[in-house]
């Protein structure tokens, strides 16, 4: 049975997760699609973008705007402060900060940041100057390194299944004033990757985009 858990502090004030009789069903099922929309965004980055020549991956539409290959590596350095998050949590070794009990902030600043990232959203966001990728060229290695992260990332979120994700309130790896609840955390995970997987197929229809018979000539 799935279980939602209430939370102790011990003696060194760290929380400990304990179960109390309380179906969190709804919590579970929307964890169960988020990982599958995780998982989705994994098979169309491989399908639509793992046999691409380096220099389709690293192909710019303009000098502001992202290649696919950046794309994935700043969904790579964003997604990566989440993987050691969330396996603190899952051992009970989650220790709130005081910024993390104020109350009100965590549901403000969910709702806020998961509005941004929404793949549908027209304006655009600076990524902060530790999440920005590389300008140099990027290995065509990118998107295997993209969904070993994620199947990593879906096997962490899988191990926190039993535990209350809305009461649950983590500090983002992105943005250290801004706290939200785990289950926030992941719905923007989610949101994030389908805004920049759509980005990536986007660069692909621009004029320009090379087509895999002009890399053959221009690397020959």
């Amino acid at each position: 049975m799935n279980r939602t858990y209430t939370t102790y502090r011990t003696h060194n004030n760290s929380l400990l997760f304990t179960p109390v009789v309380k179906e969190c069903g709804i919590v579970n099922a929307e964890l169960s699609q988020l990982i599958d929309g995780l998982n989705r965004v994994s098979e169309e980055a491989n399908d639509s973008f793992s046999s691409l020549t380096p220099e389709q991956l690293n192909w710019k539409p303009a000098t502001n705007e992202w290649s696919i290959a950046q794309c994935f590596e700043h969904l790579i350095v964003s997604n990566a402060g989440y993987l050691p998050l969330i396996e603190r949590i899952a051992r009970g070794d989650h220790k709130p900060s005081m910024k993390e009990r104020v109350p009100g902030l965590p549901r403000f600043f969910g709702t806020m940041v998961l509005r941004a990232v929404q793949p549908q959203g027209q304006r655009k966001y600076k990524a902060g100057a530790g999440f920005q990728p590389s300008t140099s060229s990027i290995d065509s290695g990118i998107i295997t390194r993209f969904t070993t992260q994620q199947a990593q990332l879906a096997e962490r979120m899988r191990s926190t299944a039993d535990l209350d994700l809305r009461s649950i309130i983590v500090t983002s790896p992105v943005a250290s004033f801004v706290t939200y609840s785990l289950l926030d955390a992941y719905r923007i995970v989610v949101a994030h990757e389908q805004r920049h997987l759509g980005q990536a197929k986007r660069v692909t229809t621009r004029a320009g985009f090379p087509t895999r018979s002009n890399s053959f000539t221009q690397n020959v």
